[in-house]
């Protein structure tokens, strides 16, 4: 087969990544694979991986149909089997550049905590959660599968030199105090309240025990983290918060760690090299990975939504404190999320589903692709609405800018179960 893989964006991120690693792992199989997208500073690792990288008009307000004529166009000249796009905004723009056709099939892959409704309902569909899959099949969705967040667990291994103690030090960083690190877009949505959370916790924690937070990323977040965390240093009269802002290979954030936080693609990174993995969620959500845990996770993501903020840098604070005070746990913790990671996480197993699944998407392309252009059509209808509420939530002062990751289905989930249980 020949595909074009179309990440939503080129820039550092776990969707991204998980693209462009699956895209070399089908290729590696034995088909055509070619990476479609805006420049980007993941291009190098796409030529990294021996694939080809084609790139696309600039893009604007999404879906932008100057991308979707030139996607059209690739299409047809490169004779294009399957598209696969990435999120929402690659998703419109590859049904728009396929509809009608009798060519290419267009799928799509979701790894944000939620699906935008006016993806086509007849677009086959991978979600990263076993919650999302439901939620999508009960929204009408008649292809939806399951892949979770892939790992390349050869390049991310403890066993690999990172020259951790150098990195460290470059951040002017102790080797010899516990490292907690952190592996994240600095954005507004999810993000930023967990990581303001984790400056204040390290920074009570070191009234009793010396321990540091390695931050790495960046985003749109940057400042406010930046000045929480000078505001922590300060007040602490030496340096145990430092941002290691946004690193081409993150891997030494990852190895350097004695206790990793993180949700989503992150989160599994993490477990991949080894340390205990606290699970970052919002509302006040902190958990550790153990086995008494890890099926809630497997169910609903690597992330989670707590019942307020009110004590959450005590639940954070006592966790790490409890790690630090107990090496054999830390070791078992470790070895047990490396092994999870082995076992279902797999690079090389994700490949060989993902191509599987381009079979059956190709076969149901041949067996009926009429109803596309409906589909379509329902999809832009539903759009237009989602910009009209977009619109007015935005003079309302409630606009969010990364809306799908701003309404996870976990977090709807709970508070549907909370209304429930207090009707």
């Amino acid at each position: 087969m020949r595909i074009l893989v179309y990440p939503h964006d080129m820039a550092i991120g776990g969707s991204q990544l998980n693209a462009i690693e699956l895209a070399a792992g089908v290729k590696k199989l034995g088909h055509e694979v070619v990476v479609y997208g805006q420049p980007g500073p993941l291009v190098e690792r796409v030529k990294e991986l021996g694939l080809e990288f084609l790139p696309s008009p600039p893009v604007h307000r999404r879906p932008t149909p100057g991308v979707a004529a030139h996607l059209r166009r690739t299409i047809k000249e490169r004779r294009v089997d399957i598209v696969h796009a990435y999120e929402w905004p690659p998703a419109l723009e590859a049904s728009l550049a396929c509809a009608g056709r009798g060519g290419a099939a267009v799928c799509a892959t979701v790894m944000s905590m939620s699906v935008a409704p006016f993806i086509p309902r007849n677009v086959p569909l991978m979600v990263g959660t076993e919650q999302i899959a439901a939620a999508e099949r009960e929204f009408g969705r008649k292809f939806v599968e399951l892949l979770e967040p892939p790992v390349d667990t050869s390049l991310n291994n403890p066993d690999l030199d990172f020259a951790t103690e150098e990195f460290l030090a470059g951040l002017g960083a102790g080797a010899d105090i516990f490292t907690v690190s952190i592996v994240s877009r600095l954005a507004h949505e999810m993000k930023l309240e967990g990581i303001l959370c984790a400056i204040s916790a390290i920074e009570r924690l070191n009234e009793w025990l010396p321990v540091q937070l390695v931050i790495a990323g960046d985003g749109p977040a940057r400042d406010q983290v930046a000045e929480q965390a000078a505001a922590s240093n300060q007040a602490l009269g030496v340096q145990r918060i430092f941002l290691a802002g946004e690193l081409e290979d993150p891997r030494p954030a990852y190895a350097c760690a004695d206790a990793s936080i993180g949700m989503g693609g992150s989160a599994l990174r993490a477990m991949a090299f080894g340390s205990p993995l606290i699970v970052q969620g919002e509302n006040g959500f902190w958990e550790l990975l153990d086995e008494d845990s890890v099926q809630t996770f497997l169910w609903q993501g690597w992330y989670g939504a707590g019942s307020g903020p009110e004590d959450a840098e005590e639940k954070l604070m006592a966790i790490v404190e409890k790690l630090m005070a107990k090496p054999l746990l830390r070791a078992h913790l470790g070895t047990f999320a490396r092994a999870l990671v082995l076992e279902r996480f797999s690079l090389t197993g994700a490949a060989a589903q993902q191509a599987e699944f381009y079979e059956r998407v190709q076969s149901a392309a041949l067996q009926g692709g009429a109803g596309d252009v409906r589909g379509t059509c329902a999809a832009v209808w539903r759009f237009a609405m989602y910009k009209g509420q977009q619109a007015s939530s935005k003079l309302a002062g409630r606009h969010a800018s990364d809306d799908f990751n701003a309404t996870p289905v976990a977090a709807r989930a709970q508070m549907a179960s909370v209304r429930q249980g207090g009707s």
